[in-house]
């Protein structure tokens, strides 16, 4: 049986140029610079704005001189107008951009883009080690397969039979697992030593073979991290010291050894390009009040393309139908999409502004945070808390303390016995000090850290702390513990 009914829904549904915005808000301006890139190639009736081109705009035209009835005036003799002669091309200033007079010429406050230093990768430079070490093709061939192999973090995460058996297949070879262990270890006792271990107890023994230390403190090292690794490990120095048959002072000296290799081999290994951030708001102090400024200096400058415009208008009738209907469509594209980038400014600028008018002491003293979320800055710009999520993700803004992140900025609060609220990032910076200022022999528990905290006036619970000094990288008290 067939029912026709009426039903009334109340719904919101974003337009797709809401969406745009909203997809352009939360990107940084770096990859908003890509996006922008993007979009110049696939809209005709987009085209960047030229700096030539903007630097003509803002100055007004001369106009020629002209006749009483507006023709301009012809010049004398039928000759051109000399706008330069010899010594104007003798001048310094428009000497050759490449010639000395320009250098001297040219202003020292000007900046000038530093060419990067060229890096040579860590697979080259242990493959050139190796080469030295070995005139055998075949352990070569071994060698550049394993380094082929190793992570980030310079070790080497596949299974050595597994390389082995690729090696066999694409070269035709017979490689066996001994000797591929063998190029092994001749490969992990290159600079940077360590590298393409397989664990981290095979990382530090490699380390301490290839190091120079004293024969006696060596031997002793290498024996804790062969036999006794997870009594190291828990930090066990009563065991340790029984069972390598040695006082306290030597197991300290032996600790010191094994303290100071590096469990990363290969961290570090970053181009200035993957180790470069570019701040998307810059803040500065001026006559004790602070100037946002939006750096978007890098951003092309969009327009409508004057030639695809002039068909949609009525004095392009002669187009087709199917291009008029095409260009049309395209104009609205690039219309919304001006528009989003436009509005994309606006909104930053007001969170930004926003932020720094509540935490106005840090930006003055680069210390005190007051608590603040995402609710705080919504209210105060008149947005959802979405938009703020969107406005403050992958994003930096530069001080005159540093580059920081805009999460960063944003902490919960505590109440203490006094009834104000303190940062969170202040109580995680004096968790920090009560763990550098305590008995390295009797490390603090979460329970003390706690205590210490409530008779400073801070309402804070055990497992808050154990949070807190996790997010801050910091270990348990018993692997705290130094002998």
């Amino acid at each position: 049986m067939i029912n026709l009914s009426q039903q009334l829904k109340l719904g919101l549904k974003l337009t797709p140029q809401q969406v745009q915005y909203l997809k352009l808000l939360q990107l940084p301006n770096l990859a908003l610079e890509q996006r922008i890139k993007t979009e110049l190639e696939l809209n005709p009736l987009l085209e960047q704005i030229d700096e030539m081109e903007l630097s003509i705009d803002q100055v007004e035209p001369e106009k020629e001189p002209t006749t009483d009835d507006g023709a301009e005036e012809p010049a004398q003799d039928g000759k051109a107008d000399d706008s330069y002669s010899l010594e104007d091309y003798i001048n310094d200033d428009l000497a050759g951009y490449k010639s000395p007079e320009s250098y001297r010429n040219r202003d020292e406050d000007e900046e000038y883009e530093r060419p990067l230093v060229a890096t040579v990768p860590l697979s080259e430079r242990l493959l050139s080690q190796f080469r030295l070490q070995s005139d055998s093709e075949t352990d070569f061939i071994i060698a550049e397969e394993i380094i082929g192999n190793v992570d980030e973090d310079g070790y080497l995460r596949r299974d050595l039979a597994l390389i082995v058996q690729d090696i066999n297949l694409s070269f035709g070879l017979e490689v066996t697992l001994e000797q591929a262990e063998q190029v092994l270890r001749k490969i992990q006792l290159l600079d940077p030593p360590g590298i393409a271990a397989r664990t981290l107890q095979e990382c530090l023994i490699a380390q301490v073979k290839a190091g120079k230390y004293d024969p006696i403190l060596k031997e002793l090292a290498l024996k804790t991290l062969e036999l006794y690794f997870e009594d190291l490990k828990l930090k066990r120095f009563d065991n340790l010291a029984a069972n390598l048959h040695v006082g306290l002072d030597t197991l300290r000296k032996v600790m010191e050894i094994i303290q100071h290799l590096n469990p990363k081999p290969g961290e570090g290994e970053f181009s200035p390009q993957e180790n470069y951030v570019t701040p998307d708001f810059i803040v500065e102090k001026d006559n004790g009040e602070f100037l946002v400024v939006l750096n978007d200096r890098n951003l092309p400058t969009l327009r409508i393309n004057n030639a695809y415009r002039d068909m949609v208008t009525p004095k392009g009738k002669k187009a087709p139908k199917e291009a008029r209907e095409f260009i049309k469509q395209k104009f609205e594209s690039a219309k919304w999409f001006i528009a989003s980038i436009h509005q994309r400014r606006e909104t930053l600028l007001k969170v930004m502004k926003a932020i720094v008018e509540r935490q106005r002491q840090w930006f003055e003293e680069g210390e005190v945070l007051k608590p603040m979320i995402y609710k705080d800055i919504a209210e105060a710009v008149g947005v959802d808390i979405s938009t703020i999520s969107r406005v403050v993700n992958s994003k930096y803004v530069q001080t005159e303390f540093g580059v920081y992140s805009l999460k960063e900025f944003f902490t919960s609060g505590l109440e203490t016995a006094s009834g104000e609220d303190v940062s969170n990032q202040m109580i995680k910076q004096r968790i920090r000090d009560i763990i550098a200022a305590e008995d390295p022999q009797k490390p603090l528990n979460d329970d003390k850290i706690a205590a210490m905290l409530a008779a400073e006036g801070v309402k804070i619970a055990r497992r808050t702390v154990a949070k807190y000094r996790e997010q801050l990288g910091l270990p348990i008290a018993r692997l705290r513990k130094k002998i």
